[in-house]
């Protein structure tokens, strides 16, 4: 098991110019780095490999983003530039060095509308039908796309694991799998270790995210139950830590991070990595 740091504790946007943070990630005693990508553009993968092998570090995943602009049941534009970018992303993890691509696939994060059940199908048949698509390409070049269930308040499309699990089946490709974000399976799930237990071998990706955003360990996650579950099902993969403070300013609008959760974000990485490495291991 491999212990992670999303890049969106302490930049936004993720640039070549970010990885000054590599060392500190190391000297933590970080396995690896979770590099959120919100346009291609913006930073260079070779570059980035070369800064990660040179300290020591693996990128465990590479985080896709969901602003309005992308959103695979939205407007046909919207949908293309989706498609378009995702499989961008996978490219970009070739270079980096990981197998995983992962996030809110779906739509864009925050759009939550009450639609028709009618409604609801449709959506659901086009983005089946664009993940197909996706996969495809993903497969084609032996990585792994991650499909994370989001909770009811920045999603009315795929809140839990069951639902995940449901598009699984529906997509038939062995290069889609689930993350599971310990944050919104709290929300979601009736038992977050039982729904763990459910999905079984298409656990792909984990995110251990306080119950507040915080740290983990500092909240009211059954983190035991989650330890447990995980090895029942005998997950091997990565473990990203996954918070947001105020100190990012465009991440915490889009969390709503309202208020200083934590002292500060260094602790949320070098205390949550400390309990994550004595619970789970």
């Amino acid at each position: 098991m491999q212990f992670g740091v999303n890049t969106f504790l302490f930049a936004s946007p993720f640039t070549n110019a970010s990885t000054r943070l590599f060392p500190r990630f190391k000297a933590w005693g970080f396995d690896g780095v979770e590099i959120a990508v919100e346009n291609p553009a913006d930073m260079d993968p070779g570059f980035v490999r070369a800064k990660l092998d040179r300290h020591g570090l693996v990128c465990t995943s590479v985080c896709a983003c969901f602003p309005p602009s992308r959103d695979l049941r939205g407007t046909p534009a919207q949908q293309r530039a989706t498609i378009v970018y995702l499989q961008r992303l996978v490219d970009m993890a070739e270079i980096l060095g990981t197998d995983i691509v992962m996030g809110p696939l779906y739509s864009a994060t925050g759009r939550a509308d009450a639609v028709p059940a009618v409604e609801y199908r449709r959506q659901w048949r086009t983005v089946r039908a664009h993940l197909k698509t996706i996969c495809d390409y993903a497969e084609a070049h032996c990585k792994v796309i991650c499909l994370e269930p989001l909770n009811r308040f920045e999603t009315d499309f795929l809140n839990t694991v069951d639902q995940g699990l449901q598009m699984i089946h529906e997509v038939k490709s062995p290069a889609l799998k689930l993350l599971l974000d310990t944050f919104h399976m709290n929300i979601e799930e009736k038992n977050p270790a039982d729904a763990i237990r459910r999905a079984g071998p298409h656990v792909g990706h984990i995110h251990a995210s306080a119950s507040d955003r915080g740290t983990p360990g500092n909240d009211h996650v059954d983190w035991p139950g989650v330890a447990q579950a995980l090895q029942d099902i005998r997950y091997a993969g990565a473990v990203v830590i996954e918070s947001f403070t105020q100190d990012v300013k465009v991440i915490a609008r889009a969390a709503a991070i309202w208020r200083k959760i934590e002292p500060n974000r260094d602790d949320i990485a070098r205390h949550g990595l400390a309990f994550l490495k004595k619970t789970l291991l």
